[in-house]
């Protein structure tokens, strides 16, 4: 009997024990619920309710609800929504936590990243334009620079072509060198990049960019900060649950219009006039005529509704001593010219652990892979190219012959130019194809010794490989196949050696910085190329099977930059803010003497709300009125400019082929940095409790000792030098606005901006003028544009037409009165400068349901349509034309036609007939959305967002602008003062889009 007593005992206990522990763990788990209300007790519905450091959480259904189901003691929960305070509040004994998020102070206390540190935007001494993550991933596009176009004050983006991964030239504040880049530079996560395009980026991959603008901002750049600078951050882990976001879309493309083409019947009953006025035999017959009816449209041959998808995935998390983030895209453009093509893969990552309280070491690294097949065809007389032959190819021919082979236009008819193609030609026989594999990776040892101090030793390298591919077949007109092949490596490696100091006593708040930095770039290409193939089947693959190989060239090109530089940041009482900074450049690019460049700059600040006179003006909510100057500089020239360089060559002697090295025809010259001079005043104000945020900057950009190439008299042997030789203004005002209209259930924010900026050259070299673009048209070869003192830069320049003789030939003014016409009458004859660009979005929203819109325009510019010439001008090479030109064009009873007479001899000139007004008010994006309750109505608590969405990219744009697209410029680049040309570019496409964006 005693042994059954222990035994029950033995049980006993432990299942008294064990349901102890259940009764106290039943006490401690419990549910909690509440209420989610904004300062108006709207109920606010999609609230983020996180128990905080763990992965349980939920949203507030549509009445501002929510529940938990598994709540302890200890627990913290984290109320956060977006463009609110996040509160976090301790649960202890409460069951039901009710709670009230109020609306954030329009980001006055976000923390905005500058160059080598990063300050509260309240704190902010400079002019610094922000653009968030979330702002570009409204649609796919092959650049994140995209997202820049109307989106900041001052900063105009000019897309060179819309092609799939076309170039881009961005312009802050202007430009300011001739014959250097006046692209800004470009920043990744620390990393200075020689790429003028951050294309190795998807728009997914990125937290925020912040343009850097004024001379304060910049000027610890350096010589590289003329420009302006654009700090690109991507998405870094946070200490947390690990998070999974996915996002995916896929759109249509097409062509935005379809150029008015003459028809068949019309381009023979023109070309029957042409025949007609010159004296000849008409080339159809009338019967010929009637039968043609439309014929053929060569526009639908070329383009095509094209396919654009992108997807990404990205994995962040970590803990209080190590942070993580993942993220993998693919984007994938067909282009609307038929077998033209990009592709991108793209692998970002980077990692943040915490060694000890002292020690701590990051990561990042970004790899992509990109495939790009061109169809890029800009310029080229007479059908020689793809866009052109496409407009200009006879309407009466179709592309086959009846046996299926092309057609060959250039002897379909005797009056038909020789250089027109068949488009067939360029789309199926002819491939220039570019793989780049791309690398930016860094990292970055920091050491903490004391509170407040920080030394960072930071590194990393930027590679570049890219190899480009073109190929003739066989099959192209008149071809026996050619190949060619360059591959080109450019590597950048970094070293930056930091030390900062903050410390804040009493009304007194101290930051500095000062630092080394060493960064070499690294050039080196190859090329080959060869003609005349047996077979198409290796292509590119074995230029040695060519029977006539092209010579191999190689290069070499290597630069160094050390840099010594220093900040300090003072503010007292929270009012007075002062910000110095000093760089010091030494190139290897410049000769002795003039190796280095000193770049200084000072801001200060005035917290204008905080003083007495306004501190009770309660329609005033802030107010801090900014002021700055400071120099920045730029190299503008290549490696070994400054040095007598041999060039090699291949001569012959009796029956033997030397090699020889002799002089270059450009003398080298002792040269000084272009160096640029900013003064900006800015003001940023708050409005009725900050419903209204704007921002106001005038500026005054001086550019002195600008380097450029000048003539040398043909005695001395070398043809030209690169001199120091003027000066160029740019002066401006920028107004930045965001407005909360409403808020509650239904939220509806605009925000806008405009920019004006004025350009003028100040000083050239002897006064002389600098001829900007060429083309070469046959009937006419000019220089486009120019730089003259006193004018904006790149103005257009050539001749103004004064009506029609009695012959309806087009004559010209004779502006000197000397009885001539020549390069004497020339004259300023359009402006590519617009007056001011501007941008304007609104975003509404009513529970779940957002649609927004974004407008982007330019005001005041003009284009020169070079394009033109050919399809509306040229009337002796059987192009087809404009319709316009047989509605419109000189008959002795329509002696003020638009048009001239339609005769061969019709004689042309480089005129104001060719400018055009390149004003437009584009609709960049629309987008509806709607955000899937799941979490909180199906209680799908792993899913933490699920969001899809329609959007529509170019869908309207108003223009009088009469070729395909006033977005373009054929000569834009980097290096280039000229824009504005439209010269037969492959056009700027509309899409609709489709998409998916889910946290899980």
């Amino acid at each position: 009997m005693r042994k059954k007593k222990l035994m029950l005992h033995f049980w006993v206990l432990p299942v008294c024990l064990v349901l102890g522990s259940l009764q106290r763990g039943h006490a401690q788990d419990r549910p909690l619920s509440g209420k989610v209300v904004g300062t108006d007790k709207a109920p606010i519905a999609g609230v983020s309710v996180m128990v905080g450091g763990g992965s349980t959480g939920t949203l507030t259904d549509e009445n501002g609800n929510y529940f938990l189901a598994h709540i302890h003691a200890g627990d913290t929960i984290v109320f956060s929504f977006s463009g609110m305070a996040v509160q976090r509040v301790a649960v202890g004994e409460r069951r039901t936590l009710d709670i009230t998020l109020a609306g954030k102070v329009a980001g006055l206390g976000e923390v905005v990243v500058i160059g080598y540190g990063s300050v509260k935007r309240s704190d902010l001494t400079g002019s610094i334009a922000s653009i968030k993550g979330e702002e570009m991933s409204s649609f796919a596009t092959t650049t994140p620079l995209m997202a820049l176009s109307g989106r900041s004050s001052g900063v105009q983006v000019l897309q060179n072509t819309g092609s799939p991964g076309g170039s881009i030239s961005v312009r802050v504040r202007g430009a300011n060198s001739i014959q250097g880049s006046n692209e800004p530079l470009y920043v990744i996560d620390g990393f200075p990049s020689s790429s003028t395009d951050p294309s190795i980026l998807n728009t997914s991959d990125i937290q925020n960019i912040e343009v850097l603008k004024d001379a304060s901002a910049v000027a610890i750049y350096g010589s590289r900060g003329a420009n302006g600078v654009v700090l690109i951050t991507t998405k870094k882990g946070k200490a947390g649950r690990t998070r999974v976001d996915y996002s995916s879309s896929y759109g249509v493309q097409s062509l935005r219009k379809q150029l008015d083409m003459m028809d068949a019947k019309q381009y023979a009953t023109l070309y029957n006039e042409q025949a007609a006025n010159d004296g000849q035999a008409p080339y159809f017959t009338q019967d010929q005529v009637n039968s043609f009816g439309k014929g053929y449209d060569w526009q639908d041959l070329t383009f095509r509704n094209a396919p654009i998808q992108n997807h990404s995935i990205s994995v962040t998390g970590g803990d209080k001593k190590t942070q993580f983030a993942v993220d993998g895209s693919v984007f994938d453009q067909q282009g609307i010219i038929r077998n033209s093509s990009y592709k991108r893969y793209s692998l970002v990552a980077s990692v943040n652990h915490d060694i000890s309280d002292k020690f701590s070491v990051s990561y990042s690294a970004v790899l992509s892979r990109i495939s790009d097949a061109k169809q890029e065809s800009s310029g080229a007389r007479f059908g020689a190219s793809l866009i052109s032959a496409t407009l200009l190819a006879p309407p009466t021919l179709t592309p086959y012959n009846a046996d299926g082979s092309y057609r060959v236009l250039s002897s379909s008819y005797s009056f038909v130019s020789e250089g027109l193609t068949n488009p067939l030609n360029f789309l199926n026989q002819a491939t220039d194809g570019v793989a780049s594999n791309k690398v930016l990776a860094n990292a970055a040892v920091v050491y903490k010794p004391v509170d407040g101090l920080v030394l960072k030793i930071f590194g990393g390298i930027e590679n570049s490989d890219d190899r480009e591919d073109t190929y003739q077949s066989l099959l192209y007109y008149n071809s026996q196949g050619v190949a060619s092949v360059s591959v080109t490596q450019t590597t950048s490696l970094l070293n930056e050696n930091t030390i900062s100091y903050s410390k804040t006593f009493g009304k007194h708040a101290l930051s500095a910085v000062a630092g080394v930095t060493y960064q070499d770039f690294l050039i080196t290409t190859l090329a080959g190329s060869g003609t005349g193939f047996l077979s198409d089947v290796s292509q590119t693959y074995n230029l040695g099977s060519a029977a006539t190989p092209g010579i191999p060239q190689s290069s070499y090109t290597k630069s160094l930059l050390l840099s010594g530089l220093g900040r300090i940041n003072y503010t007292y009482d929270d009012k007075y803010l002062l910000t110095a900074s000093f760089r010091g450049d030494g190139s290897s690019k410049y000769s002795d003497g003039n190796k280095w460049g000193f770049f200084p700059s000072v801001a200060v600040a005035w917290k204008m709300k905080d003083e007495a006179f306004l501190r009770d003006v309660d329609f005033i909510s802030d107010a801090k009125l900014r002021a700055s100057w400071g120099a920045t500089g730029s190299q503008a020239i290549q490696p070994y400019a400054t040095l007598n360089q041999l060039y090699s060559g291949k001569t012959v002697f009796g029956d033997a082929l030397y090699t020889t090295f002799a002089p270059g025809t450009v003398l080298p010259g002792d040269l000084k940095w272009e160096t640029t001079d900013q003064k900006d005043i800015g003001l940023d104000a708050g409005i009725l409790g900050n419903k209204v945020r704007l921002t106001m900057d005038y500026y005054i950009k001086n550019t002195r000792d600008l380097l450029n190439s000048v003539q040398l008299p043909s005695s001395l042997g070398f043809t030209s030098t690169i001199e120091n030789v003027g000066q160029i203004r740019n002066q401006g005002l920028e107004i930045a606005a965001d407005v909360n209209v409403l808020s509650g259930k239904f939220k509806w924010n605009v925000s806008g901006n405009i920019s004006f900026n004025k350009s003028k050259v100040i000083k050239l070299y002897g006064g002389q003028d600098i001829l900007g673009g060429y083309v070469d048209m046959l009937v006419f070869a000019d220089n486009t544009d120019l730089l003259r003192v006193g004018k904006p830069t790149g103005v257009f320049y050539g001749y103004e037409e004064n009506g029609y003789n009695a012959n309806g030939n087009i004559q010209y003014k004779d502006l000197n009165k000397d009885g001539l016409i020549n390069q004497n009458d020339k004259t300023i004859i359009g402006n590519p400068n617009p007056k001011f660009i501007y941008g304007f979005n609104s975003a509404m929203s009513y529970r779940n349901i957002e649609l927004s819109f974004f407008f982007q325009g330019v005001q005041g510019n003009q284009l020169a349509n070079i394009s033109s010439v050919d399809d509306a001008l040229v009337y002796g090479y059987g192009d087809n034309l404009l319709k316009d030109v047989y509605n419109n064009h000189w008959t002795p009873q329509n002696t003020h036609a638009k048009y001239p007479k339609i005769t061969r001899s019709q004689s042309m000139l480089f005129s104001n007939r060719f400018i055009e007004n390149g004003s437009y008010l584009r609709l960049r994006n629309v987008e509806l959305a709607y955000s899937l309750p799941f979490a909180r109505k199906w209680d799908v608590s792993w899913i933490h967002s699920m969001r899809v969405f329609v959007s529509g990219q170019n869908l309207l744009t108003v223009t009088g602008y009469s070729g395909w697209d006033p977005e373009v410029n054929s000569m834009g680049g980097a290096n280039s003062t000229a824009q504005g040309v439209d010269y037969y570019t492959y056009p700027t496409a509309k899409s609709l889009t489709v998409g998916l964006r889910a946290g899980f």
